[in-house]
């Protein structure tokens, strides 16, 4: 990954860059690529499925235009997978391997836009492919695996309109457009580069046709999602209040925040992004290019006074990625200094490794327990739940299959005529998707829950004479049934806290059915 840079940059914001050195660069960028997808697809099965999964399983079984807390394109992505690729490890992670993939190329291709040459591209390929909080969202299928593509390919679109390319302007509407239904969060870095563009000269960029071509392109492609929300009264705000009542979400300070960047994204890969953010920020040859910068900053202040979740930054850092690989480039240009480009690459590369496990599944359970006591860190907490010796993104994956079995043997302990009535209940998506997801097999009719999309789904036909509960409370229980009978226990030493709970068979409900109190069991927190 030698080599001097052979970019320029001219005042108008154009880059070229010599075909040899390109050539290679692309050649080096394909072949992180290529490891990156080969480690997720090898890793896919280490662990068991993560409970956000199951959860959007269950959605692809109910295609919609939008959910309580997400737009379609993740649920479109859950059914996609499994009716493509089957249920197998590998064919669920297929997907977000891809994605991940992906991005490490369109972030070589940005990188080469921004007129870096062979190193820079290598460089950011590998600070991309190798950043703690990228390798956790793409160790799973959700909307965070798509994310960092589309804040990326805006970043993409908009250099090339800067460089003279107005048309592009529909291509970073269509990308915002599939961005809106993916996730919400979007609209923070459509925002911030707005904001940031009306700073900067290339304002000017906004005042043509191209541009509200692309605006017109992103509202129609977000119209559908927009219409379901408008129809169900916006469920994702009530349920962000809910989240902010019950303070859910560990909230940190300023400082703090900033801190966990450093950490998501490898604290000695930090020159990288850093560099690239002050290469967009004060680099004469950048300057074009500044609204860029700007926008991450523009992202980070609206994140903290929101009290956004740390990683939902995450998906800015590829394009200072790519723009440090252009400035690093630019800083080791000098003979004497070519023997740092390969010692630093080495550096990324192994501190890289040293934190991979930490972020994304590579070590047996007891393996990773001492892993982390001997390198003395762990994954920041995010939400205030009682976990187990495993940080809670991974603690997530463990029990579900043992939990549907155990429910499985109460189940089929019923009498016929029971069984054939009975209403399986959980307290969360988690719960209920596990028996949706691995129930058939079993013999289980599909769950029912108040937990969030669930709870739009209503009751099924059952009526309540007869109900397995998952995890509740046997004091609350009574209140409702005249019968409550402890059936089973739920337990996994490396699942969360919450997943080990008792398993209740109850019947005679005291004056009502499952249709009549159905309101009252929403539960969107």
């Amino acid at each position: 990954m030698g080599g001097s840079s052979h970019a320029a940059v001219s005042d108008a914001g154009q880059a070229s860059v010599r075909p040899e050195r390109g050539e290679s660069g692309l050649v080096i960028v394909a072949a992180v690529a290529a490891a990156a997808l080969a480690f997720r697809l090898v890793t896919a099965g280490v662990y068991g499925i993560f409970v956000d999964e199951l959860y959007f399983f269950a959605c692809g079984e109910h295609l919609a235009w939008g959910y309580v807390d997400m737009p379609p394109l993740t649920a479109l992505q859950a059914w996609l997978a499994r009716s493509l690729f089957g249920d197998s490890m590998v064919a669920i992670r297929l997907l977000p391997a891809l994605e991940g993939a992906g991005l490490v190329l369109l972030v070589g291709g940005l990188t080469r836009r921004l007129g870096g040459g062979r190193f820079a591209q290598g460089l950011a390929a590998l600070a991309t492919a190798l950043a703690p909080v990228l390798l956790a969202f793409y160790s799973i299928l959700s909307m965070n695996a798509v994310e960092p593509l589309v804040w990326t390919g805006m970043a993409y679109a908009l250099v090339r309109v800067i460089q003279g390319e107005p048309r592009w302007w529909v291509a970073f509407g269509a990308v915002a457009g599939l961005g809106l239904e993916n996730k919400d969060t979007v609209l923070v870095f459509g925002f911030a580069l707005v904001v940031a563009l009306v700073a900067v000269p290339e304002r000017r960029l906004m005042a043509n046709r191209w541009f509200l071509l692309g605006g017109l392109v992103a509202f129609l492609i977000f119209l559908p999602n927009l219409v379901w929300m408008i129809q169900q009264h916006f469920p994702h705000l009530e349920q962000l209040a809910n989240i902010r009542r019950n303070q859910r979400n560990v909230e940190l300070s300023p400082l703090a925040f900033v801190g966990q960047q450093f950490l998501f994204m490898n604290p000695l890969a930090a020159p990288v992004w850093v560099g690239g953010l002050a290469w967009l920020l004060a680099s004469r040859a950048a300057r074009s290019y500044r609204a860029l910068g700007l926008a991450y900053l523009v992202a980070l202040a609206t994140l903290i006074a929101t009290h956004g979740r740390t990683y939902y930054l995450a998906s800015a850092y590829p394009m200072l990625i790519a723009a440090g690989g252009v400035a690093l480039e630019s800083c080791l240009a000098r003979p004497r200094l070519a023997w740092l480009r390969p010692a630093y690459v080495a550096v990324v590369a192994f501190s890289g490794a040293i934190l991979a496990p930490m972020f994304t599944p590579v070590l047996e359970p007891e393996t990773f327990i001492r892993y982390a006591r001997a390198i003395g860190m762990g994954m920041p907490q995010l939400e205030h739940r009682r976990t187990s010796a495993l940080p809670q993104f991974f603690a997530d994956r463990f029990g579900w299959p043992e939990m549907a079995e155990t429910v499985a043997k109460v189940y089929h302990a019923l009498p016929p005529e029971e069984r054939a009535r009975a209403a399986i209940f959980g307290q969360d998506y988690g719960q209920a998707g596990a028996i949706d997801f691995y129930g058939p097999k079993l013999g289980l009719p599909k769950a029912i829950s108040g937990h969030l999309t669930y709870w739009y789904w209503g009751p099924r036909d059952h009526t309540g004479e007869i109900a397995i509960v998952l995890g509740d409370r046997r004091e609350s229980l009574e209140r409702l049934f005249g019968s409550v009978q402890e059936a089973a226990v739920v337990a996994n030493p490396y699942s969360m806290r919450s997943q080990n709970f008792t398993v209740f068979v109850c019947r005679e409900p005291k004056g009502w059915t499952f249709r009549d109190i159905w309101p009252r069991l929403k539960n969107w927190g």
